[in-house]
């Protein structure tokens, strides 16, 4: 049985960013960022990429990782889950009789994905003995003081802190939506990146940013930029 395997699930599909996953991003295409970080951090034993597109796959070839097989049409539609992905991924490769102990999913516009964030949750991972590790920030505003908007009236989500201080309230933390290190066995069995034995890394807000729109892009480029001459 192999150690690790890289998954990145790069569809041609993107709706909102004509095609989000090789769009240029800082010089070369986003989806670079993410194989480079993973080969760099020489933990696996194969990067690849998981998609139902031959210029994303040949690209991906270019910068490094392997292309073994494509997407089902079914695992590529609007519908199909990341897991959905990453279980058809160990499926397929079981046919080609492979297996893997651990695997990384990593997005393809994780651009600011490193080998020092791999590295750090594949040790949390295996030193703690979790069924997944992935990295998470810090909301920027308590969210048991959020509001929501009733019949054109602001509303508190939770009331009972309407009148608490910001520095009382435990602290709150998303999901980064870089990537997620998972023992395969538990995935298998729980067919879940999340259960009750996930831990995570914490990064800063100018080391993550979720990309949906032209915006959030701009807002990215910025954020690297500023991470790169700091």
């Amino acid at each position: 049985m192999s150690k690790n395997l890289c998954i990145i699930p790069a569809r041609g599909g993107s709706k909102r960013i004509p095609r989000k996953n090789i769009k240029d991003f800082m010089g070369k295409p986003i989806i670079a960022y993410a194989i480079e970080a993973a080969l760099e951090s020489k933990l696996f034993d194969e990067v690849m990429i998981s998609t139902d597109d031959e210029e994303i796959a040949e690209i991906g070839r270019k910068y490094g990782a392997a292309v073994p097989f494509m997407r089902s049409k079914e695992a590529a539609d609007d519908f199909a889950t990341t897991v959905d992905v990453l279980l058809e991924v160990m499926e397929d490769y079981k046919k080609l009789g492979k297996d893997f102990e651990n695997m990384c999913c990593i997005y393809p516009t994780a651009a600011f994905v490193t080998k020092v964030k791999l590295l750090e949750a594949f040790e949390k991972l295996i030193e703690e003995n979790l069924d997944a590790v992935f990295p998470v920030l810090p909301f920027s505003y308590p969210i048991q003081r959020s509001l929501k908007i009733e019949n054109n009236k602001l509303h508190f989500f939770y009331p009972e802190f309407e009148n608490s201080r910001s520095q009382d309230l435990e602290k709150a933390y998303h999901d980064a939506g870089q990537f997620y290190f998972i023992q395969t066995e538990h995935f298998k069995r729980d067919k879940s990146i999340f259960t009750e034995s996930t831990g995570a890394i914490i990064i800063d807000e100018l080391e993550a940013q979720d990309i949906d729109n032209e915006t959030d892009w701009k807002i990215a480029e910025i954020k690297y930029e500023l991470l790169q001459n700091s």
